[in-house]
């Protein structure tokens, strides 16, 4: 077991680590900067083609890495609190297929990016809203299985929609943006991308900062939610829209990306514990960390963009079955 570090000191160094990330991200690219270079140009005094490279290019892209990164950890540790199984990630509900198959109806409708976007942003939505209606009608059942299996039935419902559409495409123009989206990219990313999807995030994250206790009181299961206290239904039902409209709003900017949800909340309760108050800026702070890694490698390690589906598969899978190989030493 790794020793958990008292939260205020970790949370501050995590903080300043992910700071220098950030810096580091700006100056690593095909045109190289120098810390020198990159500070002046985000002081607005270096030379004109820094200054483009800097605030037009890597900034919004460093942003939009370290604000879906955020968000999918945070989700992924709500998901995995509220229906206690730590082998939940943000796409249980159908949110990731619901999004996927919205930005592909879109491409395939040939519809401007912010179009595009909107319609993930929907696809995600609608998802959860079907998932939930349908759970609401099924009785004798289990209410937490009921959502998972149901979201699982939605996903692959959606997913076989999605695969219907890519056949339909153009398999010269439509096919592989298609392709690409749902890899999941930031290549493409601008300040103007990231503003909607910003707000939509802050919204989200703020009703599981304040339901925090709540949270782990319905970790215990509902009956005990209930006796002390806590509506277990109406509290479940916010923090699925929450965690929902958080997944949502980055699959739209960002596309399908896997692993981020499912893996880093597990790599925070390891530091920190599972009490939800310590674990959601933990797991926001590394999540927010790693995908900016990923994003930067993805950009760097060869002359052709990765996507950040393979690479984040390619590191999340073999670290997931370290988990399972220490056991539940690694969940608890």
């Amino acid at each position: 077991m790794i020793p958990r570090r008292p939260v205020p000191s970790l949370t501050g160094a995590l903080a300043l680590c992910l700071a220098g990330l950030a810096f580091g991200a700006v100056m690593v690219g095909p045109y190289a900067l120098t810390p020198g270079q990159t500070l002046m140009a985000l002081l607005g005094r270096g030379d004109a083609q820094a200054e483009i490279v800097v605030w037009n290019i890597r900034l919004p892209r460093v942003a939009a890495a370290l604000l879906v990164g955020a968000a999918l950890a945070a989700a992924g540790a709500s998901y995995q609190a509220l229906f206690r199984n730590p082998l939940v990630s943000p796409d249980i509900l159908g949110v990731s297929a619901g999004a996927g198959l919205g930005a592909v109806a879109g491409i395939f409708l040939s519809l401007p990016v912010v179009a595009i976007q909107a319609s993930a942003f929907a696809g995600g939505m609608v998802a959860v809203g079907l998932v939930t209606l349908v759970a609401s009608l099924v009785r004798n059942t289990d209410r937490t299985l009921s959502l998972v299996l149901i979201g699982v039935v939605i996903g692959a419902l959606a997913g076989a929609a999605t695969s219907l559409l890519k056949v339909m495409a153009d398999p010269y123009d439509q096919l592989t943006a298609i392709t690409f989206w749902l890899l999941g990219s930031l290549a493409a990313i601008t300040a103007d991308d990231i503003l909607p999807a910003l707000p939509a995030v802050l919204i989200g994250l703020v009703p599981l900062a304040l339901l925090r206790w709540r949270i782990n009181v319905l970790s215990l299961g509902d009956e005990e939610a209930r006796a002390l206290g806590v509506e277990a239904g109406r509290t479940r039902f916010l923090v699925i829209a929450a965690a929902t409209l958080i997944t949502a709003s980055v699959t739209a900017l960002a596309g399908v990306v896997g692993w981020v949800g499912l893996v880093i909340p597990h790599i925070a309760r390891m530091l920190v514990g599972p009490g939800f108050g310590r674990l959601l800026p933990v797991s926001v702070l590394i999540g927010a960390g790693y995908l900016l890694i990923v994003d930067t490698a993805a950009r760097t390690i060869a002359q052709v963009e990765v996507p950040l589906g393979i690479l984040t598969a390619v590191i999340g899978a073999p670290f997931f079955v370290w988990l399972l190989a220490r056991g539940r030493r690694g969940w608890s």
